[in-house]
């Protein structure tokens, strides 16, 4: 296994596979790298040097005591980067993955950043305050905390569903996606995962989203049952200074599973462009 130990002494697993031009692949909430399999082998397959690693907490790197915000998370990017010493790369990243990769390019990026891609992210900010009105109420992540700190193993089973859009009239569910995501969930540490939900609701990446100069994709699913694309992508686009959006109707949460072929050949074009 590929294993860069940190400054803190974090062991932060990752995947390198191939060359050409780099992509680094930022997971979402629980998950890990293995959430990317289905971009990994098609931009390998195009020519791509393909980059993903586990957040520090999550899969395989250390269970660490702490470090689970932002700044830590986009500051082990930074370290991984400068180790594989990864230059003209596009930056890829899902759900909280997305809020990584917008800080990350902001502050640490500068010269080595091509491109950025939001796909389902958390940024502007997701949860409702004062100068974020229409938010989700922090009831709702006070919730994601209880059951994660309480019932993990019944509620990554149960979180699946709405994720992927399983409950949706016509959605045809795949047990082995429903497991791959519950496998990935459970192999990572129950506090990083509870001190996460802070992380992906509270951060706010509205100054990110102003200052950065590359160009960004922003990717969302109209029919995404946890991160809602209204208080996030269609706000996301108008902070962005070189900013492209597609939303699709009727596309869930989990996306880069589900639609893979359509996500990955947007992506494709973006970069190409």
């Amino acid at each position: 296994m590929s294993i860069l130990k940190l400054k803190d002494g974090t062991d932060l697993f990752y995947k390198d596979w191939g060359t050409g031009q780099p992509i680094v692949f930022h997971h979402g909430w629980p998950l890990s790298s293995d959430d990317w399999d289905a971009q990994m082998m098609f931009f390998l397959q195009h020519g791509f040097r393909v980059i993903a690693h586990d957040r520090r907490g999550h899969g395989r790197s250390s269970q660490t005591s702490g470090g689970h915000e932002m700044e830590t998370y986009a500051s082990d990017v930074a370290q991984l980067v400068e180790a594989l010493d990864l230059k003209d790369a596009i930056h890829i990243g899902h759900s909280t993955g997305g809020g990584e990769v917008i800080h990350y390019v902001n502050k640490y990026g500068k010269g080595r950043v091509a491109k950025a891609v939001l796909v389902s992210a958390v940024t502007p900010l997701m949860v409702q305050n004062e100068s974020n009105p229409d938010g989700v109420p922090i009831s709702i992540f006070d919730e994601i905390r209880l059951l994660t700190a309480t019932q993990r193993q019944q509620y990554f089973r149960d979180f699946s569903i709405p994720f992927y859009g399983y409950n949706r009239e016509g959605a045809v569910e795949k047990q082995g996606v429903r497991d791959n995501w519950w496998r990935q969930g459970m192999m990572g540490s129950i506090l990083a995962h509870y001190e996460c939900v802070k992380a992906f609701s509270e951060s706010d990446f509205t100054e990110d989203l102003k200052s950065v100069d590359v160009p960004v994709l922003v990717l969302h699913g109209e029919d995404d049952q946890i991160v809602p694309y209204k208080i996030t992508a269609l706000k996301a686009i108008k902070l962005l200074k070189n900013g492209k959006l597609i939303t699709y109707p009727g596309f869930p949460h989990g996306m880069p599973t589900t639609e893979a072929p359509t996500i990955n050949a947007d992506i494709l074009a973006f970069i190409n462009s």
